[in-house]
Order: structure tokens, then C-alpha cells, then sequence
């Protein structure tokens, strides 16, 4: 299975790679649009600020292939910044226009945990997976081989809000409230953690996401 990883300028892109090949994945790193559109299945990832990664998808002329693409049905997987970027926009450092892949925006994460006590953010550290928009499991998405409250790991100033709950495929507690990290819509999936950091469970989700690729070219 060949993957395209995007390589944009803003991301960790030796962990996803290797994590990715841990399955015998082959996988292409590459700014060019052209070899976006002839991708069989993508990931976004990314570390850094909205602002600076969306500009540098429009530098680079990947705005309209990666859209393109998810149009087409081409499974693609967005991690952290990356999966952030999938929404309409967000408000760090001002008001920014995301790809629109998934309704919804990007807000700080609150100062104060839901008890009134100051909270740290960044939010930093292990949280367990929690079954997410109406559904009591995993079963039947990418995360099909985690338990519910399989740790993954966090570091982020922002939190993505879905417009559409149905979105929302899980949720992690932090001060108290529930907060996004991981959505699906069609064949568009993010993680707000990193699964290629995340230890047996985030292989297990990239396993599942290859899955995905797998039955999308079976198909």
C-alpha cells in the first residue's frame, strides 16, 4: 500500500513514516501537487500554528489537490495541526480560513478547567480515548482496534469543535470537559494527538487508517 505523506514544511515527517512502515506501508513525502492528485491515500500531519500551515499549503499550491482529492473519496488522515486544518477555520492569531473539509472551527482551549481552577495550555500529555458522537465503541472506524480509554498523546493550544456531532468519532477529558481528538466525515479522518507518537495504540490506528486505504482501492 503507498501512501503520500504532505510535506508542507511544518511537520515531524520521520515519525510518521516509520510508523507507517512499521506495516509494510510505502511511503512518498512530497510538496507537489501533482503527485498529491495522483495519491491513492494521504496524510496531512503537522505541527505549529493554523495561520502558518494553511499558508503553507497555499505557497506550495496544495489547497486545491488536497480538496480535490478528498472530493474524489481518496482517504486522507490529518494529525494534529494537520487534522485541524480539515475545518472551516480558526481563530488562532486572528481569523483563518481552514480547507472546509470538516464543518466546524478551531478555538483556544479555556484557561480554566470547568471547576474554575486555572488550567496549563498547552495541554500536554496522555489522555484516554472516549467513544464520541452517539456511538459505544470503536467499532466499525479507523480506531476499531482501541479499547475506549486507550491513552494516546496530546500536545496542543487549540481544540477543534465540530459543527455536526456525527462528526466526532472521539474525545478526550481535560480540565474537566470533553475535548475533540479524533473526528471522521466520509473518508476524511483526523486525530487531534499523535498516533505515530502514541506507543501499540496509535499503531493501532494507523493500522486501521491503512485499512481504510486498503478497502477504498479494493473497491
Amino acid at each position: 500500500m503507498k501512501v503520500t505523506v504532505i510535506d508542507y514544511g511544518l511537520s515531524n515527517l520521520l515519525s510518521v513514516r516509520h510508523a507507517l512502515e512499521h506495516f509494510g506501508a510505502e511511503v512518498e513525502l512530497t510538496g507537489d501537487p501533482a503527485a498529491v492528485l495522483a495519491a491513492g491515500a494521504l496524510v496531512l500531519p503537522g505541527v505549529g500554528a493554523f495561520r502558518d500551515g494553511m499558508q503553507g499549503l497555499e505557497r506550495l499550491g496544495l489547497i486545491g489537490p488536497i480538496r480535490q482529492k478528498a472530493a474524489a473519496g481518496t482517504p486522507l488522515l490529518g494529525i494534529c495541526l494537520g487534522m485541524q486544518m480539515l475545518f472551516d477555520q480558526s481563530e488562532e492569531f486572528g481569523s483563518w480560513q481552514g480547507l472546509g473539509l470538516v464543518p466546524g472551527k478551531v478555538v483556544r482551549i479555556p484557561a480554566e478547567a470547568a471547576d474554575g481552577a486555572r488550567q496549563k495550555v498547552p495541554h500536554i500529555g496522555w489522555e484516554g480515548l472516549l467513544p464520541a458522537g452517539g456511538r459505544a465503541d470503536f467499532a466499525g472506524t479507523v480506531l476499531s482496534g482501541v479499547r475506549p480509554g486507550g491513552e494516546c498523546y496530546f500536545i496542543h493550544s487549540y481544540e477543534a469543535k465540530p459543527a455536526d456531532e456525527a462528526d466526532r468519532l472521539a474525545d478526550a477529558m481535560y480540565g474537566g470537559r470533553r475535548v475533540c481528538a479524533a473526528v471522521q466525515r466520509g473518508n476524511v479522518v483526523g486525530t487531534q494527538f499523535h498516533p505515530e507518537k502514541s506507543g501499540p495504540v496509535g499503531l493501532a490506528i494507523l493500522e486501521g487508517y491503512l485499512g481504510m486505504c486498503k478497502s477504498a482501492a479494493d473497491s
